[in-house]
């Protein structure tokens, strides 16, 4: 048997995890906001240099209530109820500005509930 090959990933600031299972958000609105991400990356400078940021897709967080849900890491910070309007302040708030969207923060990492 063979080893693995080591992968290897371009380096970036932030990932950007997005449940797109259908118990949050039933709807396809999570998918549909997955699906824009490189568009609203691109536009923002976020899809390479410094501020890059990798976006990918989870099954579920078991957080299945006020979908679709975003998680930002290393920042440790969970959305809810993103819509297209509360995406585009969270890539120019969070992502570009480093301040969290706090009316849409349901949890934060470190921070005690």
């Amino acid at each position: 048997m063979s080893a693995p090959i080591k992968p290897t990933i371009g380096s970036y600031r932030r990932h950007l995890l997005v449940c797109t299972g259908p118990r949050c958000a039933a709807d396809g609105q999570a998918q549909a906001l997955y699906d824009s991400l490189g568009a609203r990356f691109k536009a923002a400078g976020l899809d390479q240099g410094a501020l890059r940021v990798k976006r990918s897709r989870a099954a579920c967080f078991a957080a299945c209530k006020g979908g679709p849900i975003l998680c930002v890491q290393p920042d440790g910070t969970w959305y809810y109820g993103v819509t297209e309007a509360v995406m585009d302040r969270i890539v120019a708030e969070h992502l570009v500005g480093g301040e969290p969207v706090r009316e849409h923060v349901f949890h934060q990492a470190g921070v005690p509930g």
